[in-house]
């Protein structure tokens, strides 16, 4: 089988998507299938992998978004050759991917990766503000109705999907997950590093810093328990935009010698990290599948979080974590609090929670799609193409 990635972003970017997609690649090509990665880019920042083919496109400010209406003749010939292709972003990428593939009778797949509803302004800024939410509602709802196939990479998502009026069949197939780097044996990092004592119980979060993970939200209910709790403390592992202000943040809070950021570390260490710590929290209301929650529970570590989709899709409320409602603090920081003194508790959810981890293992969700691919193709082969159809083909090939 051939198999087109097809992304709006690829390495050397690192994202969820990114990290999905070399994950996914890496099992298809071990079942003994071709897999091409086709993107847009600056073209002078070479991929060694002739696998990945990246066509020039016009920097799109400085979001690292590249724009084209079209793929390079590298690109289109390539293309035209797949059997299958599978689009991670619906705008570039997306387009691209219709005007090439259903003339040819490829079959495109499609996976909702974002929150384009709490995103929307981000997405189509040209637009005023009162009309990008109701574009990309249209264009979401037509894009997938194009589609042969829509991915929700959880139960939660395929309900926004549905919420923005989208009609097509949508299949729920989790993101995969290297999760054998979390789940062995680790050693962990010293806590004395940071600043705690080995009898201290240790909090942590990993992610990025940004604005949609509430993490003005989760200092506040630190910081409400810090009070009463001495022996608390919370090690934040990331860097982002939002970097500097959560460390005045902290300062301003008086809760400097109980938090400790690491800044950005190499992804192969996170699991020592991790393995420091005695449960995950996090205050994010955003996430499609997160993937720092799902590699926290592969560590063994229990999760605090807020209901909501993504979250709620990962986390076993009372069996892998502890799940708030709502986005109450009053009543995130009690449930903190129940966390932090029931260590017997802690243990055993923990344990439960590295084997709910296993279900996002690579290898399984990665064969769940090609079981997906080999339908989709079975199907579309007796399809018979419209006389518009056979006339694109006829006449991309002419040019091309």
């Amino acid at each position: 089988m051939r198999i087109g990635m097809l992304a709006d972003l690829y390495l050397p970017h690192i994202s969820g998507i990114t990290n999905h997609i070399v994950l996914a690649k890496r099992y298809f090509e071990e079942q003994g299938h071709e897999v091409f990665v086709f993107t847009i880019g600056d073209e002078t920042d070479a991929d060694d992998d002739p696998t990945v083919i990246k066509s020039p496109g016009l920097p799109l400010a400085d979001t690292g978004f590249y724009i084209n209406v079209r793929y390079n003749l590298k690109a289109q010939r390539v293309l035209r050759t797949m059997d299958v292709v599978h689009v991670h972003h619906p705008f570039i990428s997306g387009r691209l991917a219709l005007r090439y593939c259903p003339p040819r009778n490829i079959p495109v797949v499609f996976t909702n990766h974002t929150r384009y509803d709490l995103y929307a302004q981000a997405y189509v800024p040209a637009l005023p503000e009162g009309l990008s939410e109701p574009f990309l509602k249209t264009y979401l709802s037509s894009f997938c109705g194009s589609c042969d196939l829509v991915i929700a990479p959880s139960a939660g998502v395929r309900e926004v999907l549905h919420r923005l009026g989208v009609t097509a069949n949508i299949e729920v197939v989790p993101n995969g997950v290297d999760i054998s780097p979390f789940s062995n044996e680790i050693i962990p990092i010293d806590r004395s590093e940071f600043g705690f004592a080995e009898s201290d119980i240790l909090l942590v979060y990993t992610g990025r810093l940004g604005p949609e993970k509430n993490l003005p939200f989760l200092l506040r209910a630190f910081a409400g328990i810090a009070k009463s709790y001495e022996d608390v403390g919370l090690l934040i592992v990331g860097r982002g935009p939002e970097y500097d202000n959560l460390v005045d943040r902290v300062q301003h809070m008086g809760i400097a010698d109980r938090v400790h950021f690491t800044g950005q570390v190499l992804y192969d260490d996170l699991p020592r990290y991790l393995a420091t710590a005695d449960a995950f929290v996090t205050a994010s209301v955003t996430e499609v599948h997160p993937l720092s929650v799902i590699e926290a529970q592969a560590a063994g570590l229990p999760v605090l979080g807020i209901q909501s989709p993504g979250v709620s899709d990962t986390v076993k409320d009372g069996e892998t974590g502890i799940l708030v409602q709502e986005e109450d603090l009053a009543l995130f920081t009690a449930k903190m609090v129940r966390l932090v003194t029931d260590r017997e508790g802690l243990l055993k959810m923990g344990i439960e929670a590295r084997e709910s981890a296993q279900a996002y293992a690579y290898n399984r969700t990665s064969q769940i799609l090609l079981d997906h691919y080999q339908h989709l193709i079975e199907e579309v082969a007796g399809r018979e193409r419209s006389p518009w159809q056979r006339l694109r083909v006829k006449l991309n090939d002419i040019v091309t």
